[in-house]
């Protein structure tokens, strides 16, 4: 569908507001900034209880504002809403922290006259701080009071998730089920960089009016993840407050979505095919990235080997500032294969860039450099490694490393 917001779904609402974590004083806020400039703190609530289930970051240290998320989702409640902030990740700061986020989730819930533990949280920003509660409870009236269904709202509520993101990240889709009803599927997301696979800097909430037990969620969000969130990587590095979340309301009035059926198919077809659209979002959108890179093994021995071959080139700096600098220095996607782990015979590998054969048999062949250029002057570039191994397959999206990326980073506190 050509519009997409995350209130597409029947029965959700958004908002944005800020709260005086990106601009010291929400009074004289310069409209003609972008939003994400100054929008910090986004809710979005069903109106009735939604089931809900997650997936996070696999870092074993994690951020105060999503362990308190991944206990309420293991609980087995079902949810009002969640609400996000930037700037601040409210990791790192001791149990402090999740007494931050049930405070802020506690004002909410007053105003929505439910649980505390219905309303879930997710931070994201600098680690180590604490959660400027005065300034974002303060807020909260305003969040409860403009939330919308309407495309603005939404859209406020992506802008004040968004960090080092250029541009915002939301998609969208709807599904005719057996009964011929339709349900929708829509997600916003974060993130620039601090991206690596399990998980990585990014929040990401979905939403749907489908019926469907939380289960059956869990299980077809996890299957959605595996080759899209999780086979991103803009810098190598795996933060501590990253998490996918997805809420069902049943809205749409449509028959429950039962395990084995049509119906469930096509959710978790719809539901991967989102997941993947955002997830080549972000890692178009990395920190300072000026291209979009794919990278796929095909005839690994195993997914653990091609697994391995695609995070190795991936993470390659030599391989993403050869991207930036359109240098056909593909040696440099040779020697990232072959130092990843996998086992492979180095003297049967093929590597083609934009469809361009630079290796054959792992020799390097004559290739015209003008087509070549061309190539790696493109936006997106598209990076094929073939074995000879067995039928194992696996692709990466990542981005090349700029100028941009070392000053994000250098000053990133400030």
């Amino acid at each position: 569908m050509e519009e997409a917001y995350i209130t597409l779904p029947k029965g959700f609402k958004a908002s944005g507001v800020a709260a005086g974590m990106k601009c010291s004083d929400p009074a004289n806020i310069n409209k003609d900034d972008p939003k994400s400039s100054y929008l910090d703190v986004a809710l979005i609530v069903s109106d009735v209880p939604a089931n809900v289930a997650g997936v996070y970051t696999s870092n074993l240290v994690k951020g105060h504002s999503l362990t308190r998320t991944i206990d309420i989702i293991n609980s087995g409640v079902q949810v009002r809403g969640i609400v996000i902030n930037s700037k601040v990740a409210n990791a790192g700061v001791g149990k402090a922290g999740v007494e931050d986020a049930d405070l802020i989730a506690g004002k909410i819930a007053g105003l929505l006259k439910c649980d505390n533990n219905q309303i879930m949280t997710a931070s994201t920003g600098v680690i180590g701080s604490r959660l400027p509660v005065d300034k974002i409870t303060k807020a909260v009236p305003e969040l409860v009071d403009s939330l919308s269904s309407n495309e603005e709202g939404a859209h406020n509520s992506e802008y004040a998730m968004m960090t080092t993101d250029t541009v915002p990240k939301e998609v969208a889709a709807t599904i005719t089920l057996a009964d011929g009803k339709e349900i929708t599927i829509a997600a916003q997301a974060k993130g620039s960089g601090m991206i690596h696979p399990n998980l990585a800097t990014m929040i990401s909430v979905f939403t749907t009016d489908a019926a469907i037990s939380s289960a059956l969620l869990d299980k077809a969000l996890r299957k959605a993840v595996k080759y899209t969130f999780n086979r991103v990587s803009v810098d190598g590095d795996t933060s501590v407050c990253d998490s996918v979340i997805i809420m069902a309301n049943g809205a749409a009035g449509a028959c429950e979505i039962k395990e084995g059926s049509e119906d469930y198919e096509l959710f978790e077809q719809a539901l991967t095919e989102l997941a993947e659209d955002i997830a080549r979002k972000i890692a178009s959108d990395g920190e300072g990235a000026s291209k979009f890179i794919e990278i796929e093994v095909t005839g690994a021995a195993d997914e653990y080997d091609a697994k391995l071959i695609v995070t190795s080139v991936a993470r390659s700096p030599l391989v993403k500032t050869a991207m930036f600098g359109e240098d056909a220095n593909i040696g440099r996607v040779l020697t990232a294969v072959g130092y990843s782990g996998a086992k492979f015979d180095p003297d049967k590998i093929d590597i083609l860039v934009g469809g361009m054969l630079f290796f054959h048999d792992g020799v390097c062949v004559d290739f015209d450099e003008e087509e070549a250029a061309r190539i790696l002057s493109e936006h997106d570039i598209f990076i094929q490694i073939k074995l000879s191994e067995g039928d194992a397959y696996d692709r990466m999206f990542t981005c090349d490393f700029t100028y941009d990326y070392v000053k994000i980073n250098g000053s990133y506190r400030t």
